[in-house]
């Protein structure tokens, strides 16, 4: 791609107001959507407000929506958007606008505080440590790769266009339950929160989640259908339920059971 100017249109406003205002800047090769950002702001537009740091894809801080796509602007090369047509860039449409494009995303971390911790179960041997199979290790490793962008949180509809906030913490956060729901080790049981409290129900899995996840995690796949899995095992399947109420040594069952 030579160089070439381009039209922009992006988002300026605050939690009051705000519109889409046009720009152009050249694109050289090799330029990718957060370049362009910082390219305007260094020629026309001095004030504007985006958050980003390790342009490198592992921050997760230049989230935004571009062309309407959930997209980390560090990693959306200028070359791969159509070639032809404004470029729009606005800020990421499920939680509030600070500045520009910029959004206040704290509700994520209130959420991640309630989520019950890692519970250890007693160590395996004198020393402290544990007997851990390595399909067990590389089944929840995946879910590490998380890198907190909230870009799943974005495109999810029921917090984009239902504002469920209060009653459903979302794919990140059910990727963060089952990272901890499938450790071998882990004692807790956290069913409950994600039938009464986290709202697991209102997912009808449309995998949009893992299609704008940049760490190709499956999220839908590999986490929440297995989480809803769980979930209805224990409240709507009467049998397995009173197997694992009399099944002896069960910690997350005993707790399970003695909170019904």
């Amino acid at each position: 791609m030579s160089d070439k100017k381009r039209n922009f249109q992006i988002w300026r406003g605050d939690q009051n107001s705000g519109e889409f205002k046009p720009y152009q800047t050249t694109i050289t090769p090799g330029m990718v959507v957060l370049d362009a950002i910082h390219q305007i702001q260094a020629e026309s537009a001095p004030d504007l407000a985006v958050r980003w740091n390790c342009k490198a894809g592992k921050c997760g801080s230049c989230s935004c929506e571009i062309n309407g796509n959930p997209r980390l602007a560090c990693m959306t090369r200028m070359a791969d958007l159509p070639p032809e047509g404004d470029i729009t860039i606005e800020p990421m449409q499920a939680f509030p606008p600070i500045k520009d494009l910029v959004t206040d995303v704290s509700w994520n971390y209130e959420v991640k505080q309630k989520i019950t911790p890692f519970t250890p179960a007693e160590p395996d041997f004198e020393d402290g440590t544990f007997n851990m199979q390595q399909e067990d290790v590389d089944r929840i490793q995946e879910f590490r790769k998380c890198i907190e962008c909230f870009l799943c949180q974005d495109v999810c509809h029921v917090l984009r266009d239902h504002h469920k906030h209060p009653e459903f913490i979302g794919p990140r956060f059910f990727i963060h339950n089952a990272q901890l729901e499938m450790h071998p080790k882990d004692t807790a049981d956290r069913l409950s929160d994600l039938r009464h409290e986290n709202g697991i129900g209102y997912c009808n899995i449309t995998k949009c989640c893992t299609k704008v996840c940049p760490e190709h995690i499956t999220i839908t796949d590999n986490a929440i259908i297995p989480l809803k899995e769980r979930v209805v095992d224990e409240y709507y399947d009467p049998l397995k339920k009173l197997f694992r109420i009399f099944k002896p040594g069960n910690k997350k069952t005993e707790s399970t059971a003695s909170s019904n």
